[in-house]
């Protein structure tokens, strides 16, 4: 094998960060840059690299996080931004930087988990991470509900605001996991990644309840997020400021908190990214979801 060399750690290497940035603009589209620059990227994200000299040839990052389900916590790492450059590949890096990985966090962390796209599920379990079925939530919206809308109590955020964005780092920082059944907490990072550079346009504060919601409306449908928040909320009071007398289904991109009989729940059969756990998971829970905004 080449001598390349193994680097780690290194968000304040200009030298590495810049060409970790350029590799993950070429595999995945991403620029960290901006959420570099805003100082959201801390010290639970930690990349694991192989550099050809000053190149960032391959990489793989972890998340440290705080799973809560059904109200017990377990300390986690999240693998992700798994790359290598196109010049390098079929050299077994990237399988090269998962054990290092594993042999530095499995005695430390209750487990690791990743998710990982439909090209690769045969590449993870051979090393030890078990595929796990995450389900989808959605409400039919009766008619009571969609007759108590409050959207005036809306007010749109915007990163690129300095005051939105201490405000929105604040509730970040301070956020409590958005269910009880299954969430996660300390992952101030991926919510910062999630407020600059994906859903910049769909971020609303609701003063009267203290709490950020993430949704975007299309058609009869509504994509709710996520709530960001620094204590419990009422689901129903969230609904009744951001469901309009249009919507039909609110679709949840996590596990809701929120026991009602016109909630749909299915097993998720076709999903684009497919959880992984090593080692495998036992908690109470037949059907859970991941934040969306907790994804590495």
């Amino acid at each position: 094998m080449n001598n390349y060399q193994l680097v780690s750690d290194y968000k304040f290497n200009e030298t590495y960060r810049k060409s970790f940035n350029e590799l993950a603009k070429l595999v995945f589209g991403i620029d960290f840059q901006e959420w570099y620059e805003k100082g959201c990227w801390n010290d639970n994200y930690i990349c694991y690299s192989f550099a050809d000299g000053d190149q960032i040839i391959a990489n793989a990052s972890i998340s440290k996080m705080t799973l809560v389900a059904n109200d017990k916590e377990y300390q986690a790492i999240q693998v992700g931004t798994v790359m290598t450059h196109p010049d390098y590949r079929h050299q077994g890096l990237s399988g090269k930087l998962i054990n290092v990985i594993i042999d530095r966090y499995e005695k430390e962390y209750d487990f690791i988990y990743l998710f990982a796209n439909n090209t690769v599920l045969d590449f993870y379990p051979k090393f030890g991470f078990k595929r796990v079925t995450e389900s989808s939530f959605s409400l039919h919206i009766s008619d009571r509900k969609r007759h108590t809308v409050k959207m005036n109590t809306l007010r749109r955020l915007d990163t690129n605001n300095e005051n939105d964005f201490n405000l929105l780092k604040g509730f970040a920082a301070e956020s409590i996991p958005v269910s009880s059944i299954w969430g996660v907490k300390n992952n101030e990072h991926l919510l910062m990644f999630y407020f600059i550079l994906v859903f910049n346009d769909s971020i609303f504060y609701i003063e009267e309840e203290d709490v950020v919601v993430v949704f975007k409306q299309e058609g009869t449908h509504l994509h709710l997020f996520d709530l960001v928040s620094k204590r419990r909320v009422e689901m129903t009071k969230i609904l009744d400021c951001i469901v309009t007398t249009e919507i039909e289904k609110v679709h949840f991109y996590f596990t809701p908190d929120y026991d009602d009989q016109n909630m749909q729940i299915d097993f998720i059969t076709d999903k684009v990214d497919t959880l992984f756990v090593r080692p495998l998971l036992k908690v109470p829970t037949t059907h859970f979801l991941f934040p969306l905004t907790s994804h590495a």
